[in-house]
């Protein structure tokens, strides 16, 4: 972790990626543009199908698209890159809405893609970070499934939300190993993930139910990552180690955030407060994490140096306060707030995106 992102190690540029990373972009675009739809913004082109399909988009067009792609890169075969062709170009058919139907198909393709890519490594390592991981991606191909079979998003995204924080759980897990925490700390993350799981299965016959439960193993996982990953000590480091730390610690308080909402909550279906216990998890959680490693996403994707900047502090901060003010918009209410911080997150986001995309743009050839 630290130095990562440095621009000194001579990279080799893997330009022939960069078009996935520009399918994963178009779907998040995309989505922006739907959820600031769904938030009264009313944009004349916007189509009713953006709106619609905000979190499919999010979750198996970019997100999905973003976390195979990185692990097939590192894996270094050829099958493994079937997993984000297939959710991009899923992911464009959303946007686009040409052969909309077949896109849930190529979903879960990539997805199921994607779990034996996970399910590849773990044959290689077997190891409690890799199945937690892996776990994460069969949560994604089931919600997949579900989604497919006609499911409504609010039932499906419980399945999203665990993808996303098993998969994350798992990385932060597999750095850990440089400060080995005792059996009884990963017996703990053991029943943290697997009281999210079971709070996610029991929600299918038990919405409300399984809703809190899962809230309630969000929160404890939050506060063993809080407690054991490497963040803790690096945040006093300087320059991009601190700054990924900062991220990291932001990103845990957001799950605990969201888990607290949704064990108080219970499982809700649409409205302000669907909208808080979501982007708290999705924007605060997991968009604070990508805003954390993309100095070392970008140059193991493609292989392009992202020198960091102080400047990738500002983006940090503001998507902090500005979902601070939309949740509190959401749960007060005050709708005219909520639209106004929804507007200013999804500036925030493209902000980031463009200034990270122009930074690695100027400094193509190492220093």
């Amino acid at each position: 972790m630290p130095g990562a992102g440095a621009p000194g190690a001579a990279l080799r540029p893997h330009l022939e990626r960069v078009p996935l990373l520009a399918l994963a972009a178009v779907a998040l675009l995309t989505a922006l543009w739907g959820g600031l739809a769904r938030l009264g913004w009313a944009w004349p082109a916007a189509p009713a199908r953006a709106a619609a399909l905000h979190g499919p988009l999010v979750v198996s067009g970019f997100l999905g698209t973003l976390i195979t792609l990185e692990r097939a890169a590192a894996l270094g075969l050829a099958w493994p890159w079937a997993a984000p062709v297939l959710t991009g170009f899923g992911a464009l058919l959303l946007a686009t809405g040409f052969a909309a139907g077949t896109a849930p198909w190529l979903m879960l393709a990539g997805s199921l893609a994607g779990l034996a890519l996970f399910v590849q490594l773990l044959r290689r390592v077997p190891a409690l970070y890799l199945a937690t991981m892996a776990l994460g991606l069969a949560a994604w191909s089931g919600g997949n499934a579900l989604w497919l079979a006609g499911w409504p998003v609010h039932r499906v995204v419980p399945w999203w939300a665990a993808f996303l924080v098993f998969v994350i759980a798992g990385e932060r897990l597999e750095l850990t190993r440089l400060f080995a925490p005792p059996a009884a700390a990963r017996a703990l993350f053991v029943g943290a993930v697997g009281v999210v799981a079971a709070g996610v299965v029991g929600g299918a016959a038990w919405p409300d139910g399984g809703a809190r439960v899962a809230g309630a193993g969000m929160v404890a996982l939050a506060a063993w990552l809080v407690r054991h990953d490497v963040a803790r000590r690096t945040i006093r480091e300087t320059g991009v180690t601190r700054y990924m730390a900062a991220c990291l610690l932001s990103g845990y308080a957001w799950l605990a955030i969201a888990g607290v909402l949704a064990v108080h909550e219970g499982h809700v279906a649409a409205g302000p407060r669907y909208d808080a216990v979501l982007h708290a998890l999705f924007l605060g959680f997991v968009m604070a994490m990508i805003f954390g490693h993309a100095p070392v996403i970008l140059p193991g994707v493609v292989g392009l140096p992202l020198a960091w900047r102080p400047w990738f502090w500002l983006p940090l901060i503001a998507l902090h306060l500005t979902l601070a003010a939309r949740v509190v918009g959401d749960l007060a209410p005050l709708p005219s707030l909520r639209r106004w911080a929804g507007l200013l997150n999804a500036a925030v986001v493209l902000a980031f995106l463009a200034g990270t995309a122009l930074t690695a743009a100027r400094h193509r050839t190492p220093r």
